[in-house]
């Protein structure tokens, strides 16, 4: 199953869903965090902030996970796993758009601006191989 396949997913993958991403530690434990993201052209995008934990993680261990889900009927997710990406971009406009899908446009914008000053790196994930679940056909009516 690749990106293309995530098409039934697609009003999931751009509502202002939950998501974690999960990147591992020296000792191999797992660290789950939320996070933000955005689905764009076939890709995970997720903003980390520089100095983040994760992004020293993911220097040394590119592999994470990333799951995205639904709190409500018909309670769909996707979880994809994968060798991170790392951008070193201007990730202002990003960040505002995805800001913009969790606040709105003007609150999310007013959030990037708030942290223009703070650089960060942008993750991205290619949708290799996602697992995705939607559980309407087993839910009662």
């Amino acid at each position: 199953m690749g990106s293309d396949q995530l098409d039934g997913m697609r009003t999931l993958l751009e509502a202002p869903a939950p998501a974690v991403l999960t990147t591992y530690r020296r000792d191999g434990s797992a660290l789950v965090s939320p996070v933000w993201f955005r689905w764009h052209d076939g890709v995970f995008e997720v903003v980390i902030a520089e100095g983040d934990v994760k992004l020293r993680q993911l220097a040394r261990d590119p592999r994470c996970a990333l799951v995205v889900f639904e709190s409500v009927r018909p309670f769909r997710g996707v979880e994809i796993r994968g060798v991170a990406e790392l951008v070193v971009c201007d990730v202002g406009p990003v960040r505002a758009e995805i800001a913009g899908r969790y606040l709105g446009r003007a609150d999310g914008a007013r959030f990037a601006a708030e942290r223009a000053a703070k650089p960060g790196v942008l993750l991205r994930l290619a949708a290799t191989n996602p697992r995705s679940w939607d559980l309407s056909a087993i839910l009662p009516d």
